[in-house]
């Protein structure tokens, strides 16, 4: 019998690091959440799920492995280990009738980029003002033409949570602006 082996869009992408300027990778897979809710319903949701989802859009929730991203007023987008979806499921289902709980682990990948040019890689395409944007805080974003959704961990850590549709196109950009880093352009 044959066996399926399940491929990202950017299986097997690389660029190699430059030095602690800017490293791009793959994040590691996980597994994705998407939670709608009344902001009535938050500390139900919290209580449920045994961490707190943030209050405010933009505002990040991290503990271990899970970030919690409050994205809009009534929508959170929650990243796990992908063996903990299930379980994030099945203490949401009492509370089915209050919310919005759909699994889209296979839409999106992630792309972390790191290093003291981070930032820079990022604003070429990016209209954000990422310097302002404060350590700890995700938002919805366009990045040339490809919507994302942008988490800031620190001013030289990032990572892009993009739609399988979108991530050669963004993984391009990343490595042109890799390039011009790399030969300080």
């Amino acid at each position: 019998m044959d066996t399926i082996t399940e491929r990202g869009a950017l299986h097997g992408a690389t660029l190699s690091p430059l030095g602690n300027r800017l490293a791009v990778s793959l994040a590691p897979q996980c597994g994705r959440i998407a939670l709608r809710a009344a902001e009535s319903d938050r500390q139900r949701l919290s209580e449920a799920l045994g961490f707190a989802l943030p209050a405010e859009i933009g505002d990040l929730h991290v503990a271990g492995q899970t970030l919690a991203a409050c994205l809009g007023p009534d929508e959170w987008q929650i990243l796990v280990p992908e063996a903990e979806v299930e379980a994030i499921q099945s203490r949401l289902e009492p509370l089915r009738d209050r919310c919005s709980v759909v699994d889209v682990s296979h839409r999106e990948l992630g792309i972390e980029v790191r290093g003291s040019a981070a930032t820079l890689a990022l604003s070429g395409f990016c209209a954000l003002d990422l310097d302002a944007m404060p350590s700890g805080s995700v938002t919805r974003t366009i990045l040339d033409k490809a919507t994302a959704i942008l988490v800031k961990h620190g001013p030289d850590h990032y990572r892009i949570e993009v739609w399988n549709s979108f991530a050669s196109h963004v993984w391009e950009l990343l490595a042109c602006a890799h390039t011009e880093i790399r030969l300080d352009v």
